[in-house]
């Protein structure tokens, strides 16, 4: 029978004061409770003053709570120099020592400037980022997530492996059970979701595509074509598009193909966007398209052009993502979220959650998603639009 929480809190804290410090993974294995479940223990004993967390190890602290700060202030005087910059000295002494994890789907293309963003703004403030990688696997993001929790992070910015950029039926409700503060990032949930209490921050790529479409009808473009494969993004960039073609009165183009039952490889999926372009032109009076991605985009072109299809003369093309856009033989005007503030902010919201004072729950609500003041943050940052000639 597992030992009563208060008496499992009590054997932490006797083998932490005879040893001075442990390690987490040791501890769990030790005292025979999975990882997820010490960590609470440690969250709340952390939070009491009663013993010291960095980089999955514990150790005692000598004279409770003001022990505790002095050591932290002493931890983030050694920080090197240039390390906080952008930080206040408070900040850097406050988040010294923590370590944030991040599970990102990769560190290429798109997340390479998340990631980015979220390392300078940890760094900076004296803490530590480890990053796990789920490489869109079904499932690992959790196991990610678990590892993480393991070898000792405090928090979580977490990006989970959601088809639609939200969760789909049943899906995704541990987010919210994790026994740390959790802040999604380029991911949503909706209303009545358990996750959509966690805070959250992330591009807002319907604003992104309505800024696309509202630019091409500036420059006289009345039926407009959005292309992309089925991404986490895509979602929202049609839900932007769509509101844009009904906002602005606009003529509606050909409907995107409809899923087939069974799944497409990525040369048919490249197949039927090329033959959608070419028949909405031809036959659909589409005169202007909003590509995702950048690569689609300058991998299309020459085969619309092979096919009789002119850009511009024939099609405008505004790509989304801006990654490698301007690097085509004729730079493409492009929507570029904005991908390293977001890794930046998610980042500085999770720290501000781990250093606010007291980090008690401040919603009565179990695990270590309440943990610090103020209420939930739900951000969106809004990509910017830059037109190449």
């Amino acid at each position: 029978m597992r030992p009563h929480v208060d008496q499992r809190q009590a054997q932490v804290l006797a083998l932490v004061r005879a040893r001075g410090s442990v390690r987490v993974a040791d501890l769990a294995q030790e005292l025979g409770v999975s990882p997820v479940t010490l960590r609470r223990d440690i969250e709340a004993m952390a939070a009491r003053g009663e013993i010291r967390r960095m980089h999955g190890v514990i150790s005692r602290v000598e004279g409770g709570r003001a022990a505790g700060a002095a050591a932290a202030a002493r931890e983030s005087a050694s920080v090197p120099a240039g390390a906080g910059a952008g930080a206040s000295a408070e900040d850097r002494a406050g988040a010294a020592g923590l370590v944030v994890g991040m599970v990102v789907p990769t560190t290429e293309y798109y997340y390479a400037d998340v990631v980015r963003g979220a390392r300078e703004v940890v760094e900076a403030r004296g803490a530590r980022l480890t990053v796990g990688l789920t490489r869109y696997l079904p499932g690992e993001d959790r196991t990610q997530a678990d590892r993480l929790l393991s070898t000792g992070a405090d928090g979580l910015l977490l990006t989970p492996n959601w088809d639609a950029g939200s969760p789909g039926p049943g899906e995704g409700a541990w987010t919210a059970e994790l026994p740390v503060p959790t802040v999604l990032v380029e991911r949503w949930a909706p209303p009545g979701h358990p996750a959509a209490a966690l805070d959250r921050v992330a591009s807002d790529h319907a604003h992104g595509a309505a800024t696309a479409v509202q630019h091409l009808v500036e420059r006289g473009h009345r039926r407009i074509a959005l292309a992309s494969r089925a991404t986490p993004t895509t979602p929202r960039l049609r839900a932007g598009y769509e509101a844009a073609v009904a906002a602005l009165g606009l003529e509606p183009a050909p409907p995107w193909p409809a899923a087939g039952a069974d799944p497409l490889s990525d040369a048919e999926l490249f197949a039927r966007t090329l033959d959608y372009l070419c028949e909405a032109v031809t036959a659909g009076g589409v005169s202007a398209a909003l590509i995702h991605s950048d690569t689609d985009a300058i991998m299309l072109i020459p085969r619309l052009q092979a096919r009789g299809v002119r850009v511009p003369e024939d099609l405008a093309v505004i790509t989304y993502d801006d990654e490698v856009a301007g690097l085509a033989d004729v730079p493409l005007s492009a929507v570029a979220p904005a991908k390293r503030e977001v890794g930046a902010r998610a980042a500085g919201l999770l720290l501000d959650r781990l250093t606010s004072a007291g980090g008690e729950p401040a919603d009565g609500q179990g695990g270590g998603q309440g943990r610090g003041e103020g209420p939930r943050q739900h951000v969106e940052l809004l990509p910017r639009l830059t037109i190449r000639s």
